[in-house]
């Protein structure tokens, strides 16, 4: 890019500065349907599990499609655990922030706390609360996050599942990515 803003501290810039701001961020802002597809193909490497990290969001996402769920949520599904790329040791937050200026308010509350959720199959071998979920249970989407954990994450570790390529869902996170984000300042 050849033309740059005119500061160099925030404090100044001007109008015409932050058009050609927005302009680069609506060009950046194409690209990321491509950004997340790389990112999930960098999980197809080795893994402690049975299958790889990519195999189990395709496994998960195909699991929701199976249960007839809607394209967000078959988005959702194969993205909650894109995070791990960035920070695994937060990686619900990390997922669910980046899907949060395109999804329902439900599924990111979903994402965002499934990997709490699903510590309900394992924290006890880390001697921590499986039950930690609960403190959540007044919440108007916990049901559906732990029907999205028993359902669709935790048996996701199957090497023998018949599960959809990321070829079948790249359409659904091109079309996830090209929807108008909501701004959230």
């Amino acid at each position: 890019m050849k033309q740059k803003v005119s500061f160099t501290a925030m404090e100044h810039c001007t109008q015409e500065d932050m058009d050609l701001i927005d302009i680069f961020g609506t060009r950046d802002a194409l690209q990321q349907a491509d950004r997340v597809l790389d990112w999930l193909k960098a999980m197809d490497g080795e893994s402690p599990y049975k299958i790889s990290r990519l195999q189990h969001c395709l496994q998960t996402a195909t699991r929701a499609e199976n249960d007839g769920a809607d394209d967000e949520t078959i988005a959702c599904a194969l993205l909650h655990d894109i995070g791990d790329i960035l920070g695994p040791a937060n990686h619900s937050q990390i997922s669910a922030a980046l899907l949060r200026p395109y999804v329902s308010e439900k599924n990111h509350w979903i994402v965002k706390h499934h990997g709490l959720f699903q510590g309900y199959y394992y924290f006890e071998f880390y001697g921590q609360d499986r039950n930690a979920r609960e403190k959540y249970r007044s919440h108007p989407h916990y049901s559906a996050c732990i029907e999205f954990c028993a359902r669709w994450d935790q048996p996701s570790f199957d090497p023998d599942y018949e599960t959809r390529s990321l070829a079948h869902y790249e359409p659904l996170v091109r079309e996830l990515f090209a929807r108008e984000s909501k701004s959230f300042f």
